[in-house]
This record gives C-alpha cells, sequence and structure tokens, in this order.
C-alpha cells in the first residue's frame, strides 16, 4: 500500500491524506474542515476502487463554490493512482 498526501484547493480542508492497494482506497484521512461531513466520508468510500469513488464524488459542490471536500476527494485519488501507474 502506497500513501499519498494532497493539498486541497478552494475547500476548508487543507490536506487529505490516503493510500492506495492497487485502486481500491483506504485510510482517507482530512485535516481541517468540517469534522462530520469528514469523518463519515472516509467511513463511506474505504475500500471503494477510484474508479468507483471519482464517478460517485468528482463534481460535487460545496455551497457556491465549484469544488468540495468530496471533489477534491475525487481528484486526490484520480492523481494517486495515475502515480501509481507510472510506477508500474
Amino acid at each position: 500500500m502506497n500513501h499519498y498526501q494532497y493539498r486541497t484547493q478552494g475547500t476548508c480542508s487543507q490536506l487529505i491524506d490516503l493510500e492506495l492497494d492497487g485502486d481500491k482506497v483506504h485510510n482517507v484521512v482530512f485535516t481541517g474542515g468540517c469534522p462530520g461531513n469528514l469523518k463519515a466520508i472516509p467511513i463511506l468510500v474505504e475500500g471503494m476502487s477510484v474508479d468507483e469513488l471519482e464517478s460517485k464524488l468528482r463534481g460535487v459542490r460545496c455551497g457556491y463554490k465549484d469544488t468540495s471536500c468530496a471533489d477534491q476527494l475525487a481528484r486526490a485519488v484520480r492523481l494517486a493512482y495515475e502515480k501509481e501507474q507510472k510506477r508500474a
């Protein structure tokens, strides 16, 4: 399993830590942001594939913002997965 860290843009959370095991997402941790939502999201996405997570969360907006913590997570897992593929 490889660890990745992603600096968010345009959200209250500042950082997302996650691990990938192939295309499966594990151990998501948000730094900053709304505690309730950011504790729930990692539980819901644990073990999800990159494609499934991205299809469900990519494009989710927070209020008037063009992004959200969920959308940032979708971006983070896609970037991490692309890095994984380059390593292989």
